[in-house]
């Protein structure tokens, strides 16, 4: 049984499966199509997308007593909300206590701003920027604690106070972090006679209301893709790994320019001497049209369930034109997925991922340590993919039928595994039945190792994808040559 064509036509320009809105195949008998395993099977690890609506600036903690928290701006601007739920994706459904409100009036009652959860000494404390009633671009930072267990508990908050700095000047997006036993503040300010609308700055604290002595300026707006509309450096987000300190950060205006950058700091240095940060040349998170997100920005990070896998949460829109202020626009989305890294220990962001399912990486079994990947649309095997997007797929119900899988490219999303002769590409679909046989699989147990899987052509028994020294190509079955792990 094949769906009709006349329907998947509807997946052109870059829709999936589900999004063109087709009926999957029934899962009926022991042919019929098998789910692949999900992102939490795999590697503990969502892809999400959108993980919750009309949420900006989102904020995921750690899971804290088996809970995940999570916080974010709302298009109103005039409230803080938490949710909670066992897992990451569960935050999508999950109920939302509105902790705490802005008065009808003076101060903390204008623009309320991404809002960020961290637990500190057994405490929860929850930072915020906030502007005046008269005037609600006069954005300060503030912080409030509770002394409830769960942060959603409205009781157990106490009143805002204010984070003083050296400057009484629009600050905002403070977040805070540990290391090496002292506690730091990274935050945006706009510091007086600098040319820019914000920049970053560090500090040490001596309370989580508190800091201490001169912050030390990190970075200023001055790349192109760091002063599109406005020259921000804003949204600072805070990941240590492999010896080394990193914060991303967020540059430009709040449309489509908006992009994610990156500093890197030794862990052992000085985080207080500006020599000790580098920036990156390039963004790391870039509006990203095949697969139609833009404006990814304001991130944070969380690690999964498997309490392993780092995972990057930020908020992007489906769409690039605007009308108005883009600061109005309220469908900026909260997005979840994986973040990879370099074998040089750096973070390896990819692109901001469009809707769909689970998203996989194939290795041979034969030759563990190298991807599936594509290049120039024909798709081989390589240690050294330079694109991490060129190595993702998404296993999607076949174009066959019942029984048969097909696999989708991450970044052009239009594209799907194709057979060609004894090779392999992808290709955007095309009409007659020949493209529904090639661009058709049939997903089973590893032929090495029933962890692992292989596909068979859907159109010949017998006929297995195999790896054969760095290609792709199709042929008989060889155990170790035909079995591909999924990570």
């Amino acid at each position: 049984m094949s769906t009709p064509l006349s329907r998947r036509t509807l997946l052109r320009g870059g829709l999936g499966v589900a999004a063109a809105g087709l009926a999957l195949p029934a899962a009926t008998g022991t042919d019929a199509w098998a789910a692949p395993p999900t992102d939490g099977e795999i590697y503990g690890a969502p892809t999400a997308n959108p993980l919750v609506w009309q949420r900006a600036d989102p904020f995921v903690t750690p899971r804290t007593r088996g809970q995940y928290y999570f916080t974010a701006s709302v298009p109103e601007y005039d409230r803080l909300i938490v949710r909670a739920a066992p897992t990451i994706e569960g935050l999508g459904d999950a109920a939302e206590a509105v902790v705490w409100r802005r008065p009808a009036g003076g101060r903390m009652g204008g623009h309320i701003w991404a809002p960020e959860l961290h637990r500190i000494d057994g405490r929860w404390y929850l930072y915020f920027a906030a502007g005046d009633a008269d005037d609600v671009f006069r954005i300060r930072m503030y912080v409030m604690a509770s002394t409830a267990a769960d942060p959603r508990d409205v009781s157990g908050w106490a009143a805002p106070r204010q984070i003083i700095t050296p400057w009484d000047s629009f600050s905002l997006d403070a977040t805070t972090f540990e290391h090496r036993g002292e506690r730091y503040l990274v935050w945006a300010q706009s510091e007086p006679e600098i040319s820019s609308n914000s920049n970053l700055y560090i500090a040490r604290m001596t309370s989580p209301f508190t800091i201490t002595g001169n912050p030390a300026r990190i970075a200023t707006p001055t790349k192109s893709w760091e002063v599109q509309g406005f020259r921000v450096n804003e949204g600072a987000a805070v990941i240590k790994r492999n010896g080394r300190v990193f914060v991303t950060f967020s540059a430009s205006a709040t449309d489509a320019r908006y992009c994610m950058g990156l500093l890197t700091a030794d862990a052992r240095a000085d985080l207080l001497d500006p020599a000790t940060w580098s920036k990156n040349p390039d963004p790391v998170l870039t509006t990203d049209e095949q697969t139609g997100q833009y404006g990814p920005g304001h991130n944070s990070f969380t690690v999964a369930e498997d309490g392993e896998t780092d995972v990057l949460v930020y908020h992007a829109r489906d769409y690039r034109d605007i009308v108005g202020d883009p600061l109005y626009d309220p469908n900026r989305h909260a997005r979840a997925q994986r973040l990879y890294w370099h074998p040089d220990g750096t973070p390896l962001f990819g692109v901001p991922v469009g809707r769909g399912g689970p998203i996989v990486r194939l290795s041979p079994a034969d030759a563990p340590s190298t991807f599936v990947r594509h290049h120039t649309y024909a798709l081989r095997v390589d240690p050294r993919v330079r694109e991490l997007a060129d190595s993702q797929f998404r296993f999607v119900p076949g174009f066959a039928g019942e029984g048969t899988v097909s696999l989708q490219s991450v970044n052009f999303p239009d594209r799907y595994w194709r057979v060609d002769g004894t090779s392999l590409r992808i290709e955007p679909v095309q009409e007659g039945d020949g493209f529904v046989a090639q661009a058709s699989f049939r997903r089973v147990p590893g032929l090495a190792n029933s962890n692992a899987v292989s596909l068979e052509l859907s159109d010949r028994r017998g006929s297995y994808v195999n790896h054969d020294r760095g290609a792709l190509t199709v042929g008989r079955a060889s155990r170790a040559k035909s079995t591909f792990w999924l990570s």
